[in-house]
């Protein structure tokens, strides 16, 4: 059997493996580096460094990569088609973010949005590497040259600074090396907000667990998190021009339509003057259908820690393969001996 060839470039993702991956990972990431895989040659990875700007413990650390790798695996992702590894086995990236640090700007950091929003009022307790955690993200991405990147909105502005790190690499060092990789806009649904305030993204920080759906939730759990999630008194609209100014309207109409590869116009043309108690039911329905293979497959993954090592360990091999040459012509180019 013969498979379609790989054309559209190499792309690289990841998430960190904090806290229970939800729905707005799935829908957000997950369902489209399944996707993705079919076009690029992909490179989806743990990023375990990443989660350690703030304090993890180590114990909990290791569960919670094993369950992000079966997260991966269960929503898609094909370890004998995709790379997928935990970025602490490649030393590579560690490396070239150094390199980075010393490119980049302390202008272009102070820009980030996302150190103030993970800060907060606390930004002199906060750690050296979630301030230049950033540049580790360009170090991701360019350790393989990757050309192209799904990103979402709050990830646009770490896209444009892995670009600007590549063209003044490129440009200080007067070489070619670094592409300025591009992002792969996603559709509906790459966005999903909490189900307790939709003007928040849902995330796996929030203190409250009825703010997102667990990929480990129960039918039982996730059918009464959304029959509880905050919604408006007036029914649905004919179109999505209709959900404006509704968050929590516009977040469940996006979910369904997301999860049934939907616009959400044509959400609204379904369900249009129905109130909301009647849609949570139908779209309670659809999250479970969706769901369910996703959390019996994590369970079963997560019953195997030894194969799933095994698989994060062959690709990070693969990994470290394509990372060797970069580097090297990294460390040549700087003067390395």
């Amino acid at each position: 059997m013969t498979t379609s060839p790989k054309i559209s470039g190499r792309v690289f993702s990841g998430a960190q493996p904090s806290g229970n991956m939800h729905l707005g990972n799935y829908l957000g990431a997950f369902k489209n580096w399944a996707r993705l895989q079919d076009s690029y040659e992909a490179l989806y990875c743990i990023v375990d460094m990443h989660a350690i700007t703030v304090w993890q413990d180590p114990l909990i650390l290791q569960a919670q990569i094993r369950e992000a790798a079966a997260a991966y695996i269960a929503s898609g992702v094909d370890p004998a088609r995709s790379i997928l590894y935990n970025q602490s086995k490649v030393a590579g990236h560690a490396e070239l973010a150094w390199i980075f640090n010393c490119v980049a700007r302390l202008g272009w950091l102070n820009r980030m949005t996302q150190f103030k929003d993970k800060a907060g009022k606390n930004k002199e307790k906060a750690s050296v590497g979630l301030y230049v955690y950033p540049n580790l993200m360009a170090a991701d991405i360019l350790l393989y040259k990757a050309t192209h990147v799904p990103v979402g909105e709050d990830q646009k502005q770490h896209l444009e600074l892995t670009r600007d790190i590549a063209q003044k690499f490129n440009s200080d060092y007067n070489a070619d090396i670094f592409p300025l990789t591009e992002p792969v806009i996603m559709g509906e649904g790459a966005r999903v907000m909490s189900l307790r305030d939709g003007s928040k993204k849902m995330s796996k920080s929030d203190p409250s667990d009825m703010s997102r759906i667990n990929l480990n939730d129960n039918a039982d759990t996730l059918a009464a998190k959304i029959r509880k999630a905050r919604t408006d008194a007036e029914p649905l609209p004919s179109d999505a021009s209709g959900l404006q100014g509704r968050p929590e309207a516009a977040n469940l109409v996006g979910i369904y339509a997301a999860l049934m590869d939907q616009s959400r116009d044509s959400v609204c043309a379904e369900y249009e003057g129905q109130g909301f108690a009647e849609f949570k039911k139908a779209l309670t329905d659809v999250v479970a259908a969706k769901l369910a293979p996703i959390t019996e497959e994590m369970a079963r993954l997560q019953k195997e820690p030894d194969y799933i090592d095994g698989i994060l360990l062959d690709g990070a091999e693969k990994a470290r393969v394509l990372a060797a040459p970069v580097l090297a012509e990294v460390k040549r180019t700087v003067g390395y001996l």
